[in-house]
């Protein structure tokens, strides 16, 4: 089940927070195809906002073909927007958690790890921008 959050100071309508709540969640494998999502009832309970707002962040991801509203049992995901190897239970992902884990230990700070994985990906995929040096 996803919680959400909204940052009233933020200057993004709420309605918009949730859904790009609901697709984060989606690219990340929190969420997945069958779940359903919390009532709008729910959610107004949890932040405070009105069901209304809730409902209208629904029906824009439902108009961008993410969940399905089924009357009386609520609001279910339709798709995914996981990339294949980005689940949270992905041998890949885990590989790339050691080796960030290893780098670490060795003393490589973020911008470092950074910089080394846009090297990487920069001759894998060379129409990639060019890394830029950690300064």
């Amino acid at each position: 089940m996803v919680v959400f959050r909204i940052e009233r100071r933020s200057g993004v309508p709420a309605y918009l927070q949730i859904v790009h709540q609901v697709e984060q969640a989606l690219r990340m494998g929190a969420l997945g195809e069958g779940d359903r999502l919390p009532t709008a009832a729910q959610v107004a309970a949890d932040t405070k906002v009105n069901p209304n707002t809730t409902l209208k962040a629904y029906r824009e991801l439902e108009r961008a073909g993410l969940v399905e509203v089924r009357q009386g049992a609520g609001t279910f995901i339709t798709r995914s927007l996981c990339a294949p190897g980005a689940e949270p239970d992905s041998p890949l992902l885990a590989r790339l958690a050691d080796w960030m884990r290893e780098a670490a230990a060795a003393g490589l700070t973020e911008q470092e790890i950074a910089h080394l994985f846009d090297v990487v990906r920069a001759r894998m995929y060379p129409a990639s921008p060019a890394p830029v040096a950690p300064s």
